[in-house]
């Protein structure tokens, strides 16, 4: 992972409540902070109904992007295009999603597309009728991924199976930590081993709970130099987290 991370970069994860909008927000405090004019799009939320702060609503209060938007938003907590179907609300259309994308680009050096649960989760409609997913948004902008991962049991399947389905489809990703827990067992520190060659960040379990300054501040601490941090020796960071 060398060079910095510019233009569209997806954000998806393993599983659904795993971190991605935290991370989200570390991304872009770290990337502002390093002068870059960042932007947020998540093409749909869910489960509004519950009257819980959206995704960009806690991105904003975390990291205050230049821009953040949300561009469909359903009642019901399930997969954007179930989600769409259930409230007898239009899908989201793919090419409608690339082309809000595209004009961020053009303002943003860096746009954070924000997805919905997992990679291969059906998030909206082609123009054909036929379902799209995360990993069809990343294809069609060319761009980037980070995947937001479990520290625990379970995860290095989960990691393996996403990287590899980005992987035939010719999208480069990294990995970050969504939450390292503050009292790490030994199954944390031999998935950690693993998982360092693809690692591009770490979060602290219960980042997403500070203070807007102490978050912006810390943020950079928690994301190597690709994504816009100072995280470049994996070991002081070990010795650190434990």
């Amino acid at each position: 992972m060398t060079g910095e991370w510019r233009g569209p970069v997806v954000v998806t994860g393993t599983d659904t409540d795993i971190g991605k909008t935290v991370v989200t927000a570390a991304i872009t405090a770290a990337a502002q902070a390093a002068g870059l004019r960042v932007a947020v799009l998540k093409p749909g939320q869910t489960g509004t109904a519950a009257g819980l702060p959206s995704d960009v609503d806690i991105i904003n209060r975390l990291a205050s992007p230049a821009s953040a938007r949300t561009l469909a938003s359903y009642p019901d907590p399930l997969a954007p295009l179930a989600a769409a179907r259930v409230a007898e609300q239009p899908p989201l259309e793919l090419y409608t999603v690339v082309d809000e994308v595209r004009a961020d680009v053009e303002k943003h050096d860096l746009v954070l597309v924000e997805g919905a649960g997992g990679l291969l989760v059906p998030m909206g409609l082609r123009p054909s009728g036929e379902p799209w997913t995360v990993a069809d948004l990343a294809v069609s902008l060319d761009a980037r991924a980070v995947v937001v991962n479990r520290a625990g049991l379970g995860t290095l399947n989960h990691t393996a199976l996403t990287l590899e389905a980005l992987d035939r489809r010719g999208v480069s990703a990294g990995v970050v930590l969504g939450a390292w827990p503050a009292e790490p067992e030994l199954v944390h520190w031999e998935n950690l081993s693993e998982l360092l060659p693809n690692l591009v960040g770490a979060l602290p379990d219960g980042a997403g709970a500070l203070d807007a300054g102490v978050f912006q501040r810390s943020a950079p601490g928690w994301l190597t130099p690709a994504l816009y941090g100072v995280l470049d020796d994996w070991r002081v960071w070990a010795e650190d987290a434990s």
